[in-house]
């Protein structure tokens, strides 16, 4: 578990989308703000943050509404900033999840080959073992 979270930001820095996530979390806080000061129906910061999370989740529970042209144009800057970002996140998490597989292979791999080096020394269910390995490898894993 502590390889793959080490690999998770490890990905997450090479791709620099951490910077994208605190950027993006960044913008949210401060367009909830923005529909705070002009929108007259919305009162409290938690609200306006709810709404912002309506919007990102295009859930539109609509118990909070907006009316005004400056918090419909956020609305609509949120909406598409949130898809670039999912978009983004996505290719990020197949990228983490790539690299689990090949940090797996590649553990496969060193022990097949460290079989290999102390060939003499195995036993003879061993060599077995290692010789269905090879055919199943052959046959493409079947």
């Amino acid at each position: 578990m502590k390889q793959r979270l080490i690999t998770f930001i490890r990905v997450m820095k090479q791709t620099g989308a951490h910077k994208v996530l605190v950027t993006y979390l960044m913008f949210v806080f401060i367009a909830a703000w923005i529909v705070l000061l002009t929108e007259p129906g919305i009162t409290r910061y938690g609200d306006a943050l709810w709404y912002c999370y309506d919007v990102i989740s295009t859930t539109g529970f609509g118990d909070v509404v907006v009316h005004g042209f400056i918090a419909r144009t956020i609305s609509v800057a949120v909406t598409v900033y949130s898809l670039i970002v999912i978009a983004i996140m996505t290719g990020v998490f197949s990228n983490f999840y790539t690299q689990v597989i090949r940090e797996g292979q590649r553990g496969t791999l060193a022990a097949f080959l460290d079989r290999l080096e102390h060939l003499p020394e195995l036993s003879k269910e061993e060599l077995a073992e290692l010789s269905e390995k090879v055919k199943k490898y052959r046959n493409g894993g079947n």
